[in-house]
């Protein structure tokens, strides 16, 4: 598709300092847009200041909540090169979702020249500051103006940026996580794998509930046996008892997480047991009352690794490695970090150089 029109902002923002980013609170200067009409397919490719969108009343988005979204990052390596991490994958991933939810899908490599057409001409918002980067959040969602349940026949691709801190206000700590025996995230033949806006929607009541118990986050179960692990809110999860390392399989019900994807990838080249299992809550609480839950933790974009410190489970807390983050969990968030930033060797080239905007 060649190069995007480009009309850059005549009122550049102030940028935050980086020592005081917060998770998306603030969006560059930029975005990318591109509309789909049945038809014609998707067309008309631009970057335009960033601005808000207009979008009439009766526009289906709002109403029946056909929307899509991604999540990735670029970050600023000590040699000043912005990297890209695993976008063909989040790329793929994004057509997956659009797949689920009755959208055409959009080429992955127009995907991916938008991701790097945008970064490159907000380039200068990629902060500096170890541990910090540049969030992307390609979405679409349906702008059929009527009211009536449908596929959409109009869509709208938007792209946009925002500089960001850590994830969780703890920093890389261990967080408290509480299994729900009464919230269900997802069943099978659902949106579970979809990264779509009404999964996020329906995890608000179990968010709320977990944090008024004093936990960060909530561990769902599977919504058949209430029994099996599903994933947390915002990140797949993974624990390890004695020598194995035990995550739930995909299967329809949990989304595909490219860190998830990239954890499991290394811990295999590292030679460890690694087994994408159905495992109950019960046998995680015993194994973590006798001792032989040695460490859990989460996997995400947003988080990259975030150990969990305290499982907590029908009123009763389990102390996890004394609370304290584990020797392999440290491990992979060393690795996945050293190789987004560049620091360290990418052996699956995981990342991809971002080139100067034109």
């Amino acid at each position: 598709m060649g190069q995007f029109p480009i009309a850059r902002t005549t009122a550049p923002k102030q940028k935050p300092a980086d020592d005081q980013l917060a998770f998306g609170k603030v969006m560059t200067d930029h975005m990318f847009l591109m509309n789909y009409e049945e038809g014609k397919g998707w067309h008309n490719p631009r970057i335009e200041p960033y601005g808000p969108l207009t979008l009439d009343p009766a526009t289906s988005v709002l109403h029946y909540g056909q929307a899509i979204f991604d999540g990735l990052k670029a970050f600023r390596g000590d040699d000043g090169q912005i990297r890209l991490f695993r976008a063909q994958r989040h790329a793929e991933r994004f057509n997956r979702s659009a797949q689920l939810m009755c959208m055409p899908e959009l080429p992955v490599d127009i995907i991916r020249q938008s991701f790097d057409a945008l970064v490159g001409v907000d380039a200068d918002w990629v902060p500096r500051k170890a541990g910090t980067s540049l969030y992307l959040r390609p979405t679409i969602i349906a702008t059929d103006v009527m009211l009536g349940v449908h596929p959409a026949h109009s869509l709208l691709y938007f792209l946009i940026l925002s500089p960001v801190g850590s994830y969780y206000k703890e920093g890389v700590k261990p967080v408290r996580i509480l299994a729900s025996d009464k919230h269900v995230r997802a069943v099978k033949g659902g949106t579970g794998e979809a990264k779509t806006a009404a999964n996020y929607a329906q995890s608000l009541a179990g968010q709320v509930d977990a944090a008024a118990a004093g936990y960060t986050q909530v561990l769902y179960l599977d919504g058949v046996h209430r029994k099996y692990l599903d994933e947390v809110g915002t990140m797949n999860i993974m624990l390890r008892i004695d020598d194995e390392i035990i995550t739930p399989p995909l299967s329809g019900t949990i989304l595909d997480g490219v860190t998830r994807a990239s954890t499991l990838q290394l811990m295999r080249d590292w030679g460890l047991k690694v087994s994408e299992r159905p495992i109950t809550i019960d046998e995680v609480m015993e194994a973590g009352r006798h001792g032989r839950l040695r460490e859990m933790w989460g996997t995400g974009t947003a988080a990259v690794v975030s150990p969990v410190g305290t499982l907590g489970y029908k009123g009763e807390d389990i102390l996890i490695n004394n609370g304290e983050t584990g020797e392999l969990t440290q491990r992979l968030y060393d690795a996945i970090v050293g190789i987004q930033y560049g620091r360290t060797n990418d052996p699956h080239n995981w990342t991809t150089i971002v080139p100067p905007a034109a």
